[in-house]
């Protein structure tokens, strides 16, 4: 693997798992695809959440790849209760990594869970993949490589958003780089 697409998804109507993509999000996935064409991804994987997959499928069609699942790669849940200080409760989970709200995930293992995905595809035999995932993960890979990433910048993460991480030559660290911001 020698480059590896991480994507947002298009916009959606709600933050649930069963959330379709808006009228709009429809339109971007098709952009999206538009974007990618020429990128010669050999690899789909998504989070199987319905406006990731929905997110996927135009890319999928267009590089004429099957789109493959992972619950790795669904959005980090904050908490099991209700949080109207939600904002409150993500901006400090990027100060403390390890800190969670009840029944919620902390950064480092969402992170980890993410990361495990990462470290599988960079061991595949293809060159290029995409993965489509939710912001706050997104947020939490990007961190990963970019230290500085934090809440702030999470805010201002698109729908949809690509980043890609590309080896450079025999290179073990990958460099990441925004590709498009929808």
């Amino acid at each position: 693997m020698q480059s590896i697409y991480l994507i947002r998804h298009a916009q959606a109507s709600g933050q649930e798992p069963d959330a379709e993509l808006t009228d709009l999000g429809l339109v971007q996935a098709e952009r999206l695809a538009e974007l990618l064409a020429d990128s010669a991804i050999k690899y789909i994987v998504s989070s199987p959440w319905k406006r990731a997959i929905h997110t996927a499928v135009p890319l999928a069609r267009t590089v004429m790849r099957h789109i493959h699942t992972d619950e790795r790669l669904q959005e980090r849940v904050l908490s099991t209760r209700h949080l109207d200080n939600w904002m409150d409760v993500l901006a400090h989970t990027y100060l403390d990594e390890d800190w969670a709200e009840e029944g919620g995930e902390s950064s480092r293992i969402a992170t980890s869970r993410g990361m495990e995905v990462l470290k599988e595809l960079w061991g595949r035999s293809e060159q290029r993949a995409a993965v489509i995932t939710h912001g706050n993960l997104l947020s939490l890979l990007i961190r990963t490589y970019d230290p500085s990433f934090g809440f702030e910048q999470w805010k201002m993460l698109s729908n949809p958003d690509v980043f890609v991480l590309e080896r450079q030559g025999n290179g073990d660290v990958p460099m990441l780089r925004r590709c498009w911001n929808g």
